[in-house]
């Protein structure tokens, strides 16, 4: 820097710009006589997080005098982020379990600032199990996930026995680096379990066991058969004798011949409808919400998740989604009226709802929610407009934002810094309603 004035004057360094928070100016003052020459020196310490993609990036630091605030000036360069690679996979779950297959899934992070293709492959001792897994290939950008779908089958069924468990591996290959191998276990159930088989063996011995003894000891059989004596009386002229005439029943007789009627008269014939009763109705399933999805996230795989759900409408709620997935429609020209959000692993997440032609309204100013709970911007009823826009923040780390608008494309990305927010959807200009989202952090 150069005084080319003809007074003393202090100079005031400022950084600007993007990468403005991470510039440090030694001395920030810088006192100079007419005609002198100082300097100043710039250190610029990115951190080492994909949110600082390789590749060159403009700064520039505003010089203010204070004797002449007015003629301050402005210094541009440009510094190069040098790129780093980090990448990590995890199997979701690590042991699965079944008859014929399993189907774990690979979650494969890209924590690097560049993008990172990888190739897919499965392995185990002995060949005992095939591999199908679906991409092969996968391409990650930076500060993003891929979820890679494995199905393993064994290669022998196990029809009658106890189940056996095969440690497998699922390696990501990169060109130039040492694969990645993530291990899990594939637990192989017997179709029919082992102590179905001794129940039968068991059943069958004892039915052989009946057949014998019932073919070796027969049972003598005896009649109770009595010639009747002959009854005295006239013969019929033919001979014959006339027939024995029935005995008079027994006081005890003609007793039970009286409960047997009583009995045949005093049936109720089995009722038809009755009043009544048809039993409880089963509750309903409750929907789950964004918050129900980042807590099952959460307990499967560590770090920070985000799961969302829109409100479309005419349609009503979605199924919610989690990490970068899609939420809402594309093409269909069905807007967003209201987003669910729940994170985990950020201290919590706020954001509000914005509407380009009414501008921030107060029903819908800033909602909060810690980790893990559920947080609604926007509006169900019928007679609220849709939303175009939304801001968000998290308490820890960063949140990015992909917002698609109505009849357009996907927007460019953009991601907060830690504790600040950013706005995603329609220019302000504009008023086109959003159709869908896709959240990361």
């Amino acid at each position: 820097m150069r005084n080319t004035g003809d007074v003393v004057d202090a100079y005031r360094i400022d950084p600007v710009g993007e990468l403005a928070p991470w510039t440090t100016v030694e001395p920030a003052e810088l006192r100079l006589y007419p005609g002198t020459i100082g300097t100043v020196e710039l250190r610029c310490t990115p951190p080492r997080t994909p949110d600082v993609t390789a590749g060159p990036h403009p700064y520039a630091v505003r010089i203010t005098p204070t004797e002449h605030r007015g003629a301050a000036t402005v210094a541009e360069g440009t510094i190069n982020v040098t790129p780093f690679t980090e990448v990590r996979a995890e199997l979701v779950p690590q042991v699965v379990s079944g008859w014929f297959r399993g189907k774990p899934q690979l979650a494969v992070d890209n924590l690097g600032n560049t993008p990172v293709t990888a190739s897919l492959t499965g392995g185990d001792t002995g060949d005992q199990l095939s591999y199908d897994i679906e991409p092969g290939n996968v391409q990650i950008e930076p500060g993003r996930a891929a979820f890679v779908r494995t199905t393993l089958r064994p290669q022998q069924i196990i029809w009658l026995g106890a189940k056996q468990k095969q440690p497998y591996a699922v390696s990501v290959r990169r060109s130039g680096t040492e694969p990645i191998d993530v291990n899990g276990t594939f637990v192989q159930r017997g179709v029919l379990p082992g102590w179905l088989a001794v129940i039968v063996a068991l059943l069958l011995a004892a039915t052989i066991a009946f057949v014998t003894i019932w073919l070796s000891h027969r049972p003598q059989l005896q009649t109770a058969a009595r010639e009747l004596p002959q009854q005295a009386g006239k013969l019929k002229p033919d001979g014959e004798a006339p027939p024995p005439s029935k005995p008079a029943p027994t006081p005890e007789e003609k007793e039970k011949e009286k409960e047997d009627d009583s009995d045949k008269g005093g049936e109720e014939k089995p009722g038809g409808g009755g009043g009544g009763g048809g039993g409880d109705e089963k509750p309903k399933e409750e929907k789950r919400t964004a918050a129900t999805a980042v807590r099952e996230l959460a307990s499967r795989s560590e770090g920070r998740h985000i799961c969302y759900r829109a409100f479309v409408q005419g349609k009503g709620w979605q199924d919610p989604v989690c990490d970068g997935a899609e939420a809402g429609t594309t093409g269909k020209g069905t807007p967003i009226k209201a987003l669910n959000i729940a994170t985990s692993g950020t201290g919590g997440v706020t954001g509000a709802g914005a509407y380009v032609v009414e501008g921030w309204r107060d029903g819908d100013k800033w909602q909060q929610a810690d980790d893990a709970t559920d947080m609604v911007i926007g509006s169900t009823e019928e007679s609220d407009p849709v939303l175009q826009g939304h801001t968000l923040k998290v308490v820890d780390g960063s949140v990015c934002l992909d917002a698609h608008l109505q009849g357009g494309e996907w927007l460019e990305q953009t991601c907060t810094d830690a504790g600040n927010w950013k706005y995603g959807g329609s220019p302000m200009e504009q008023n086109i309603p959003l159709e869908a989202v896709r959240f990361t952090v």
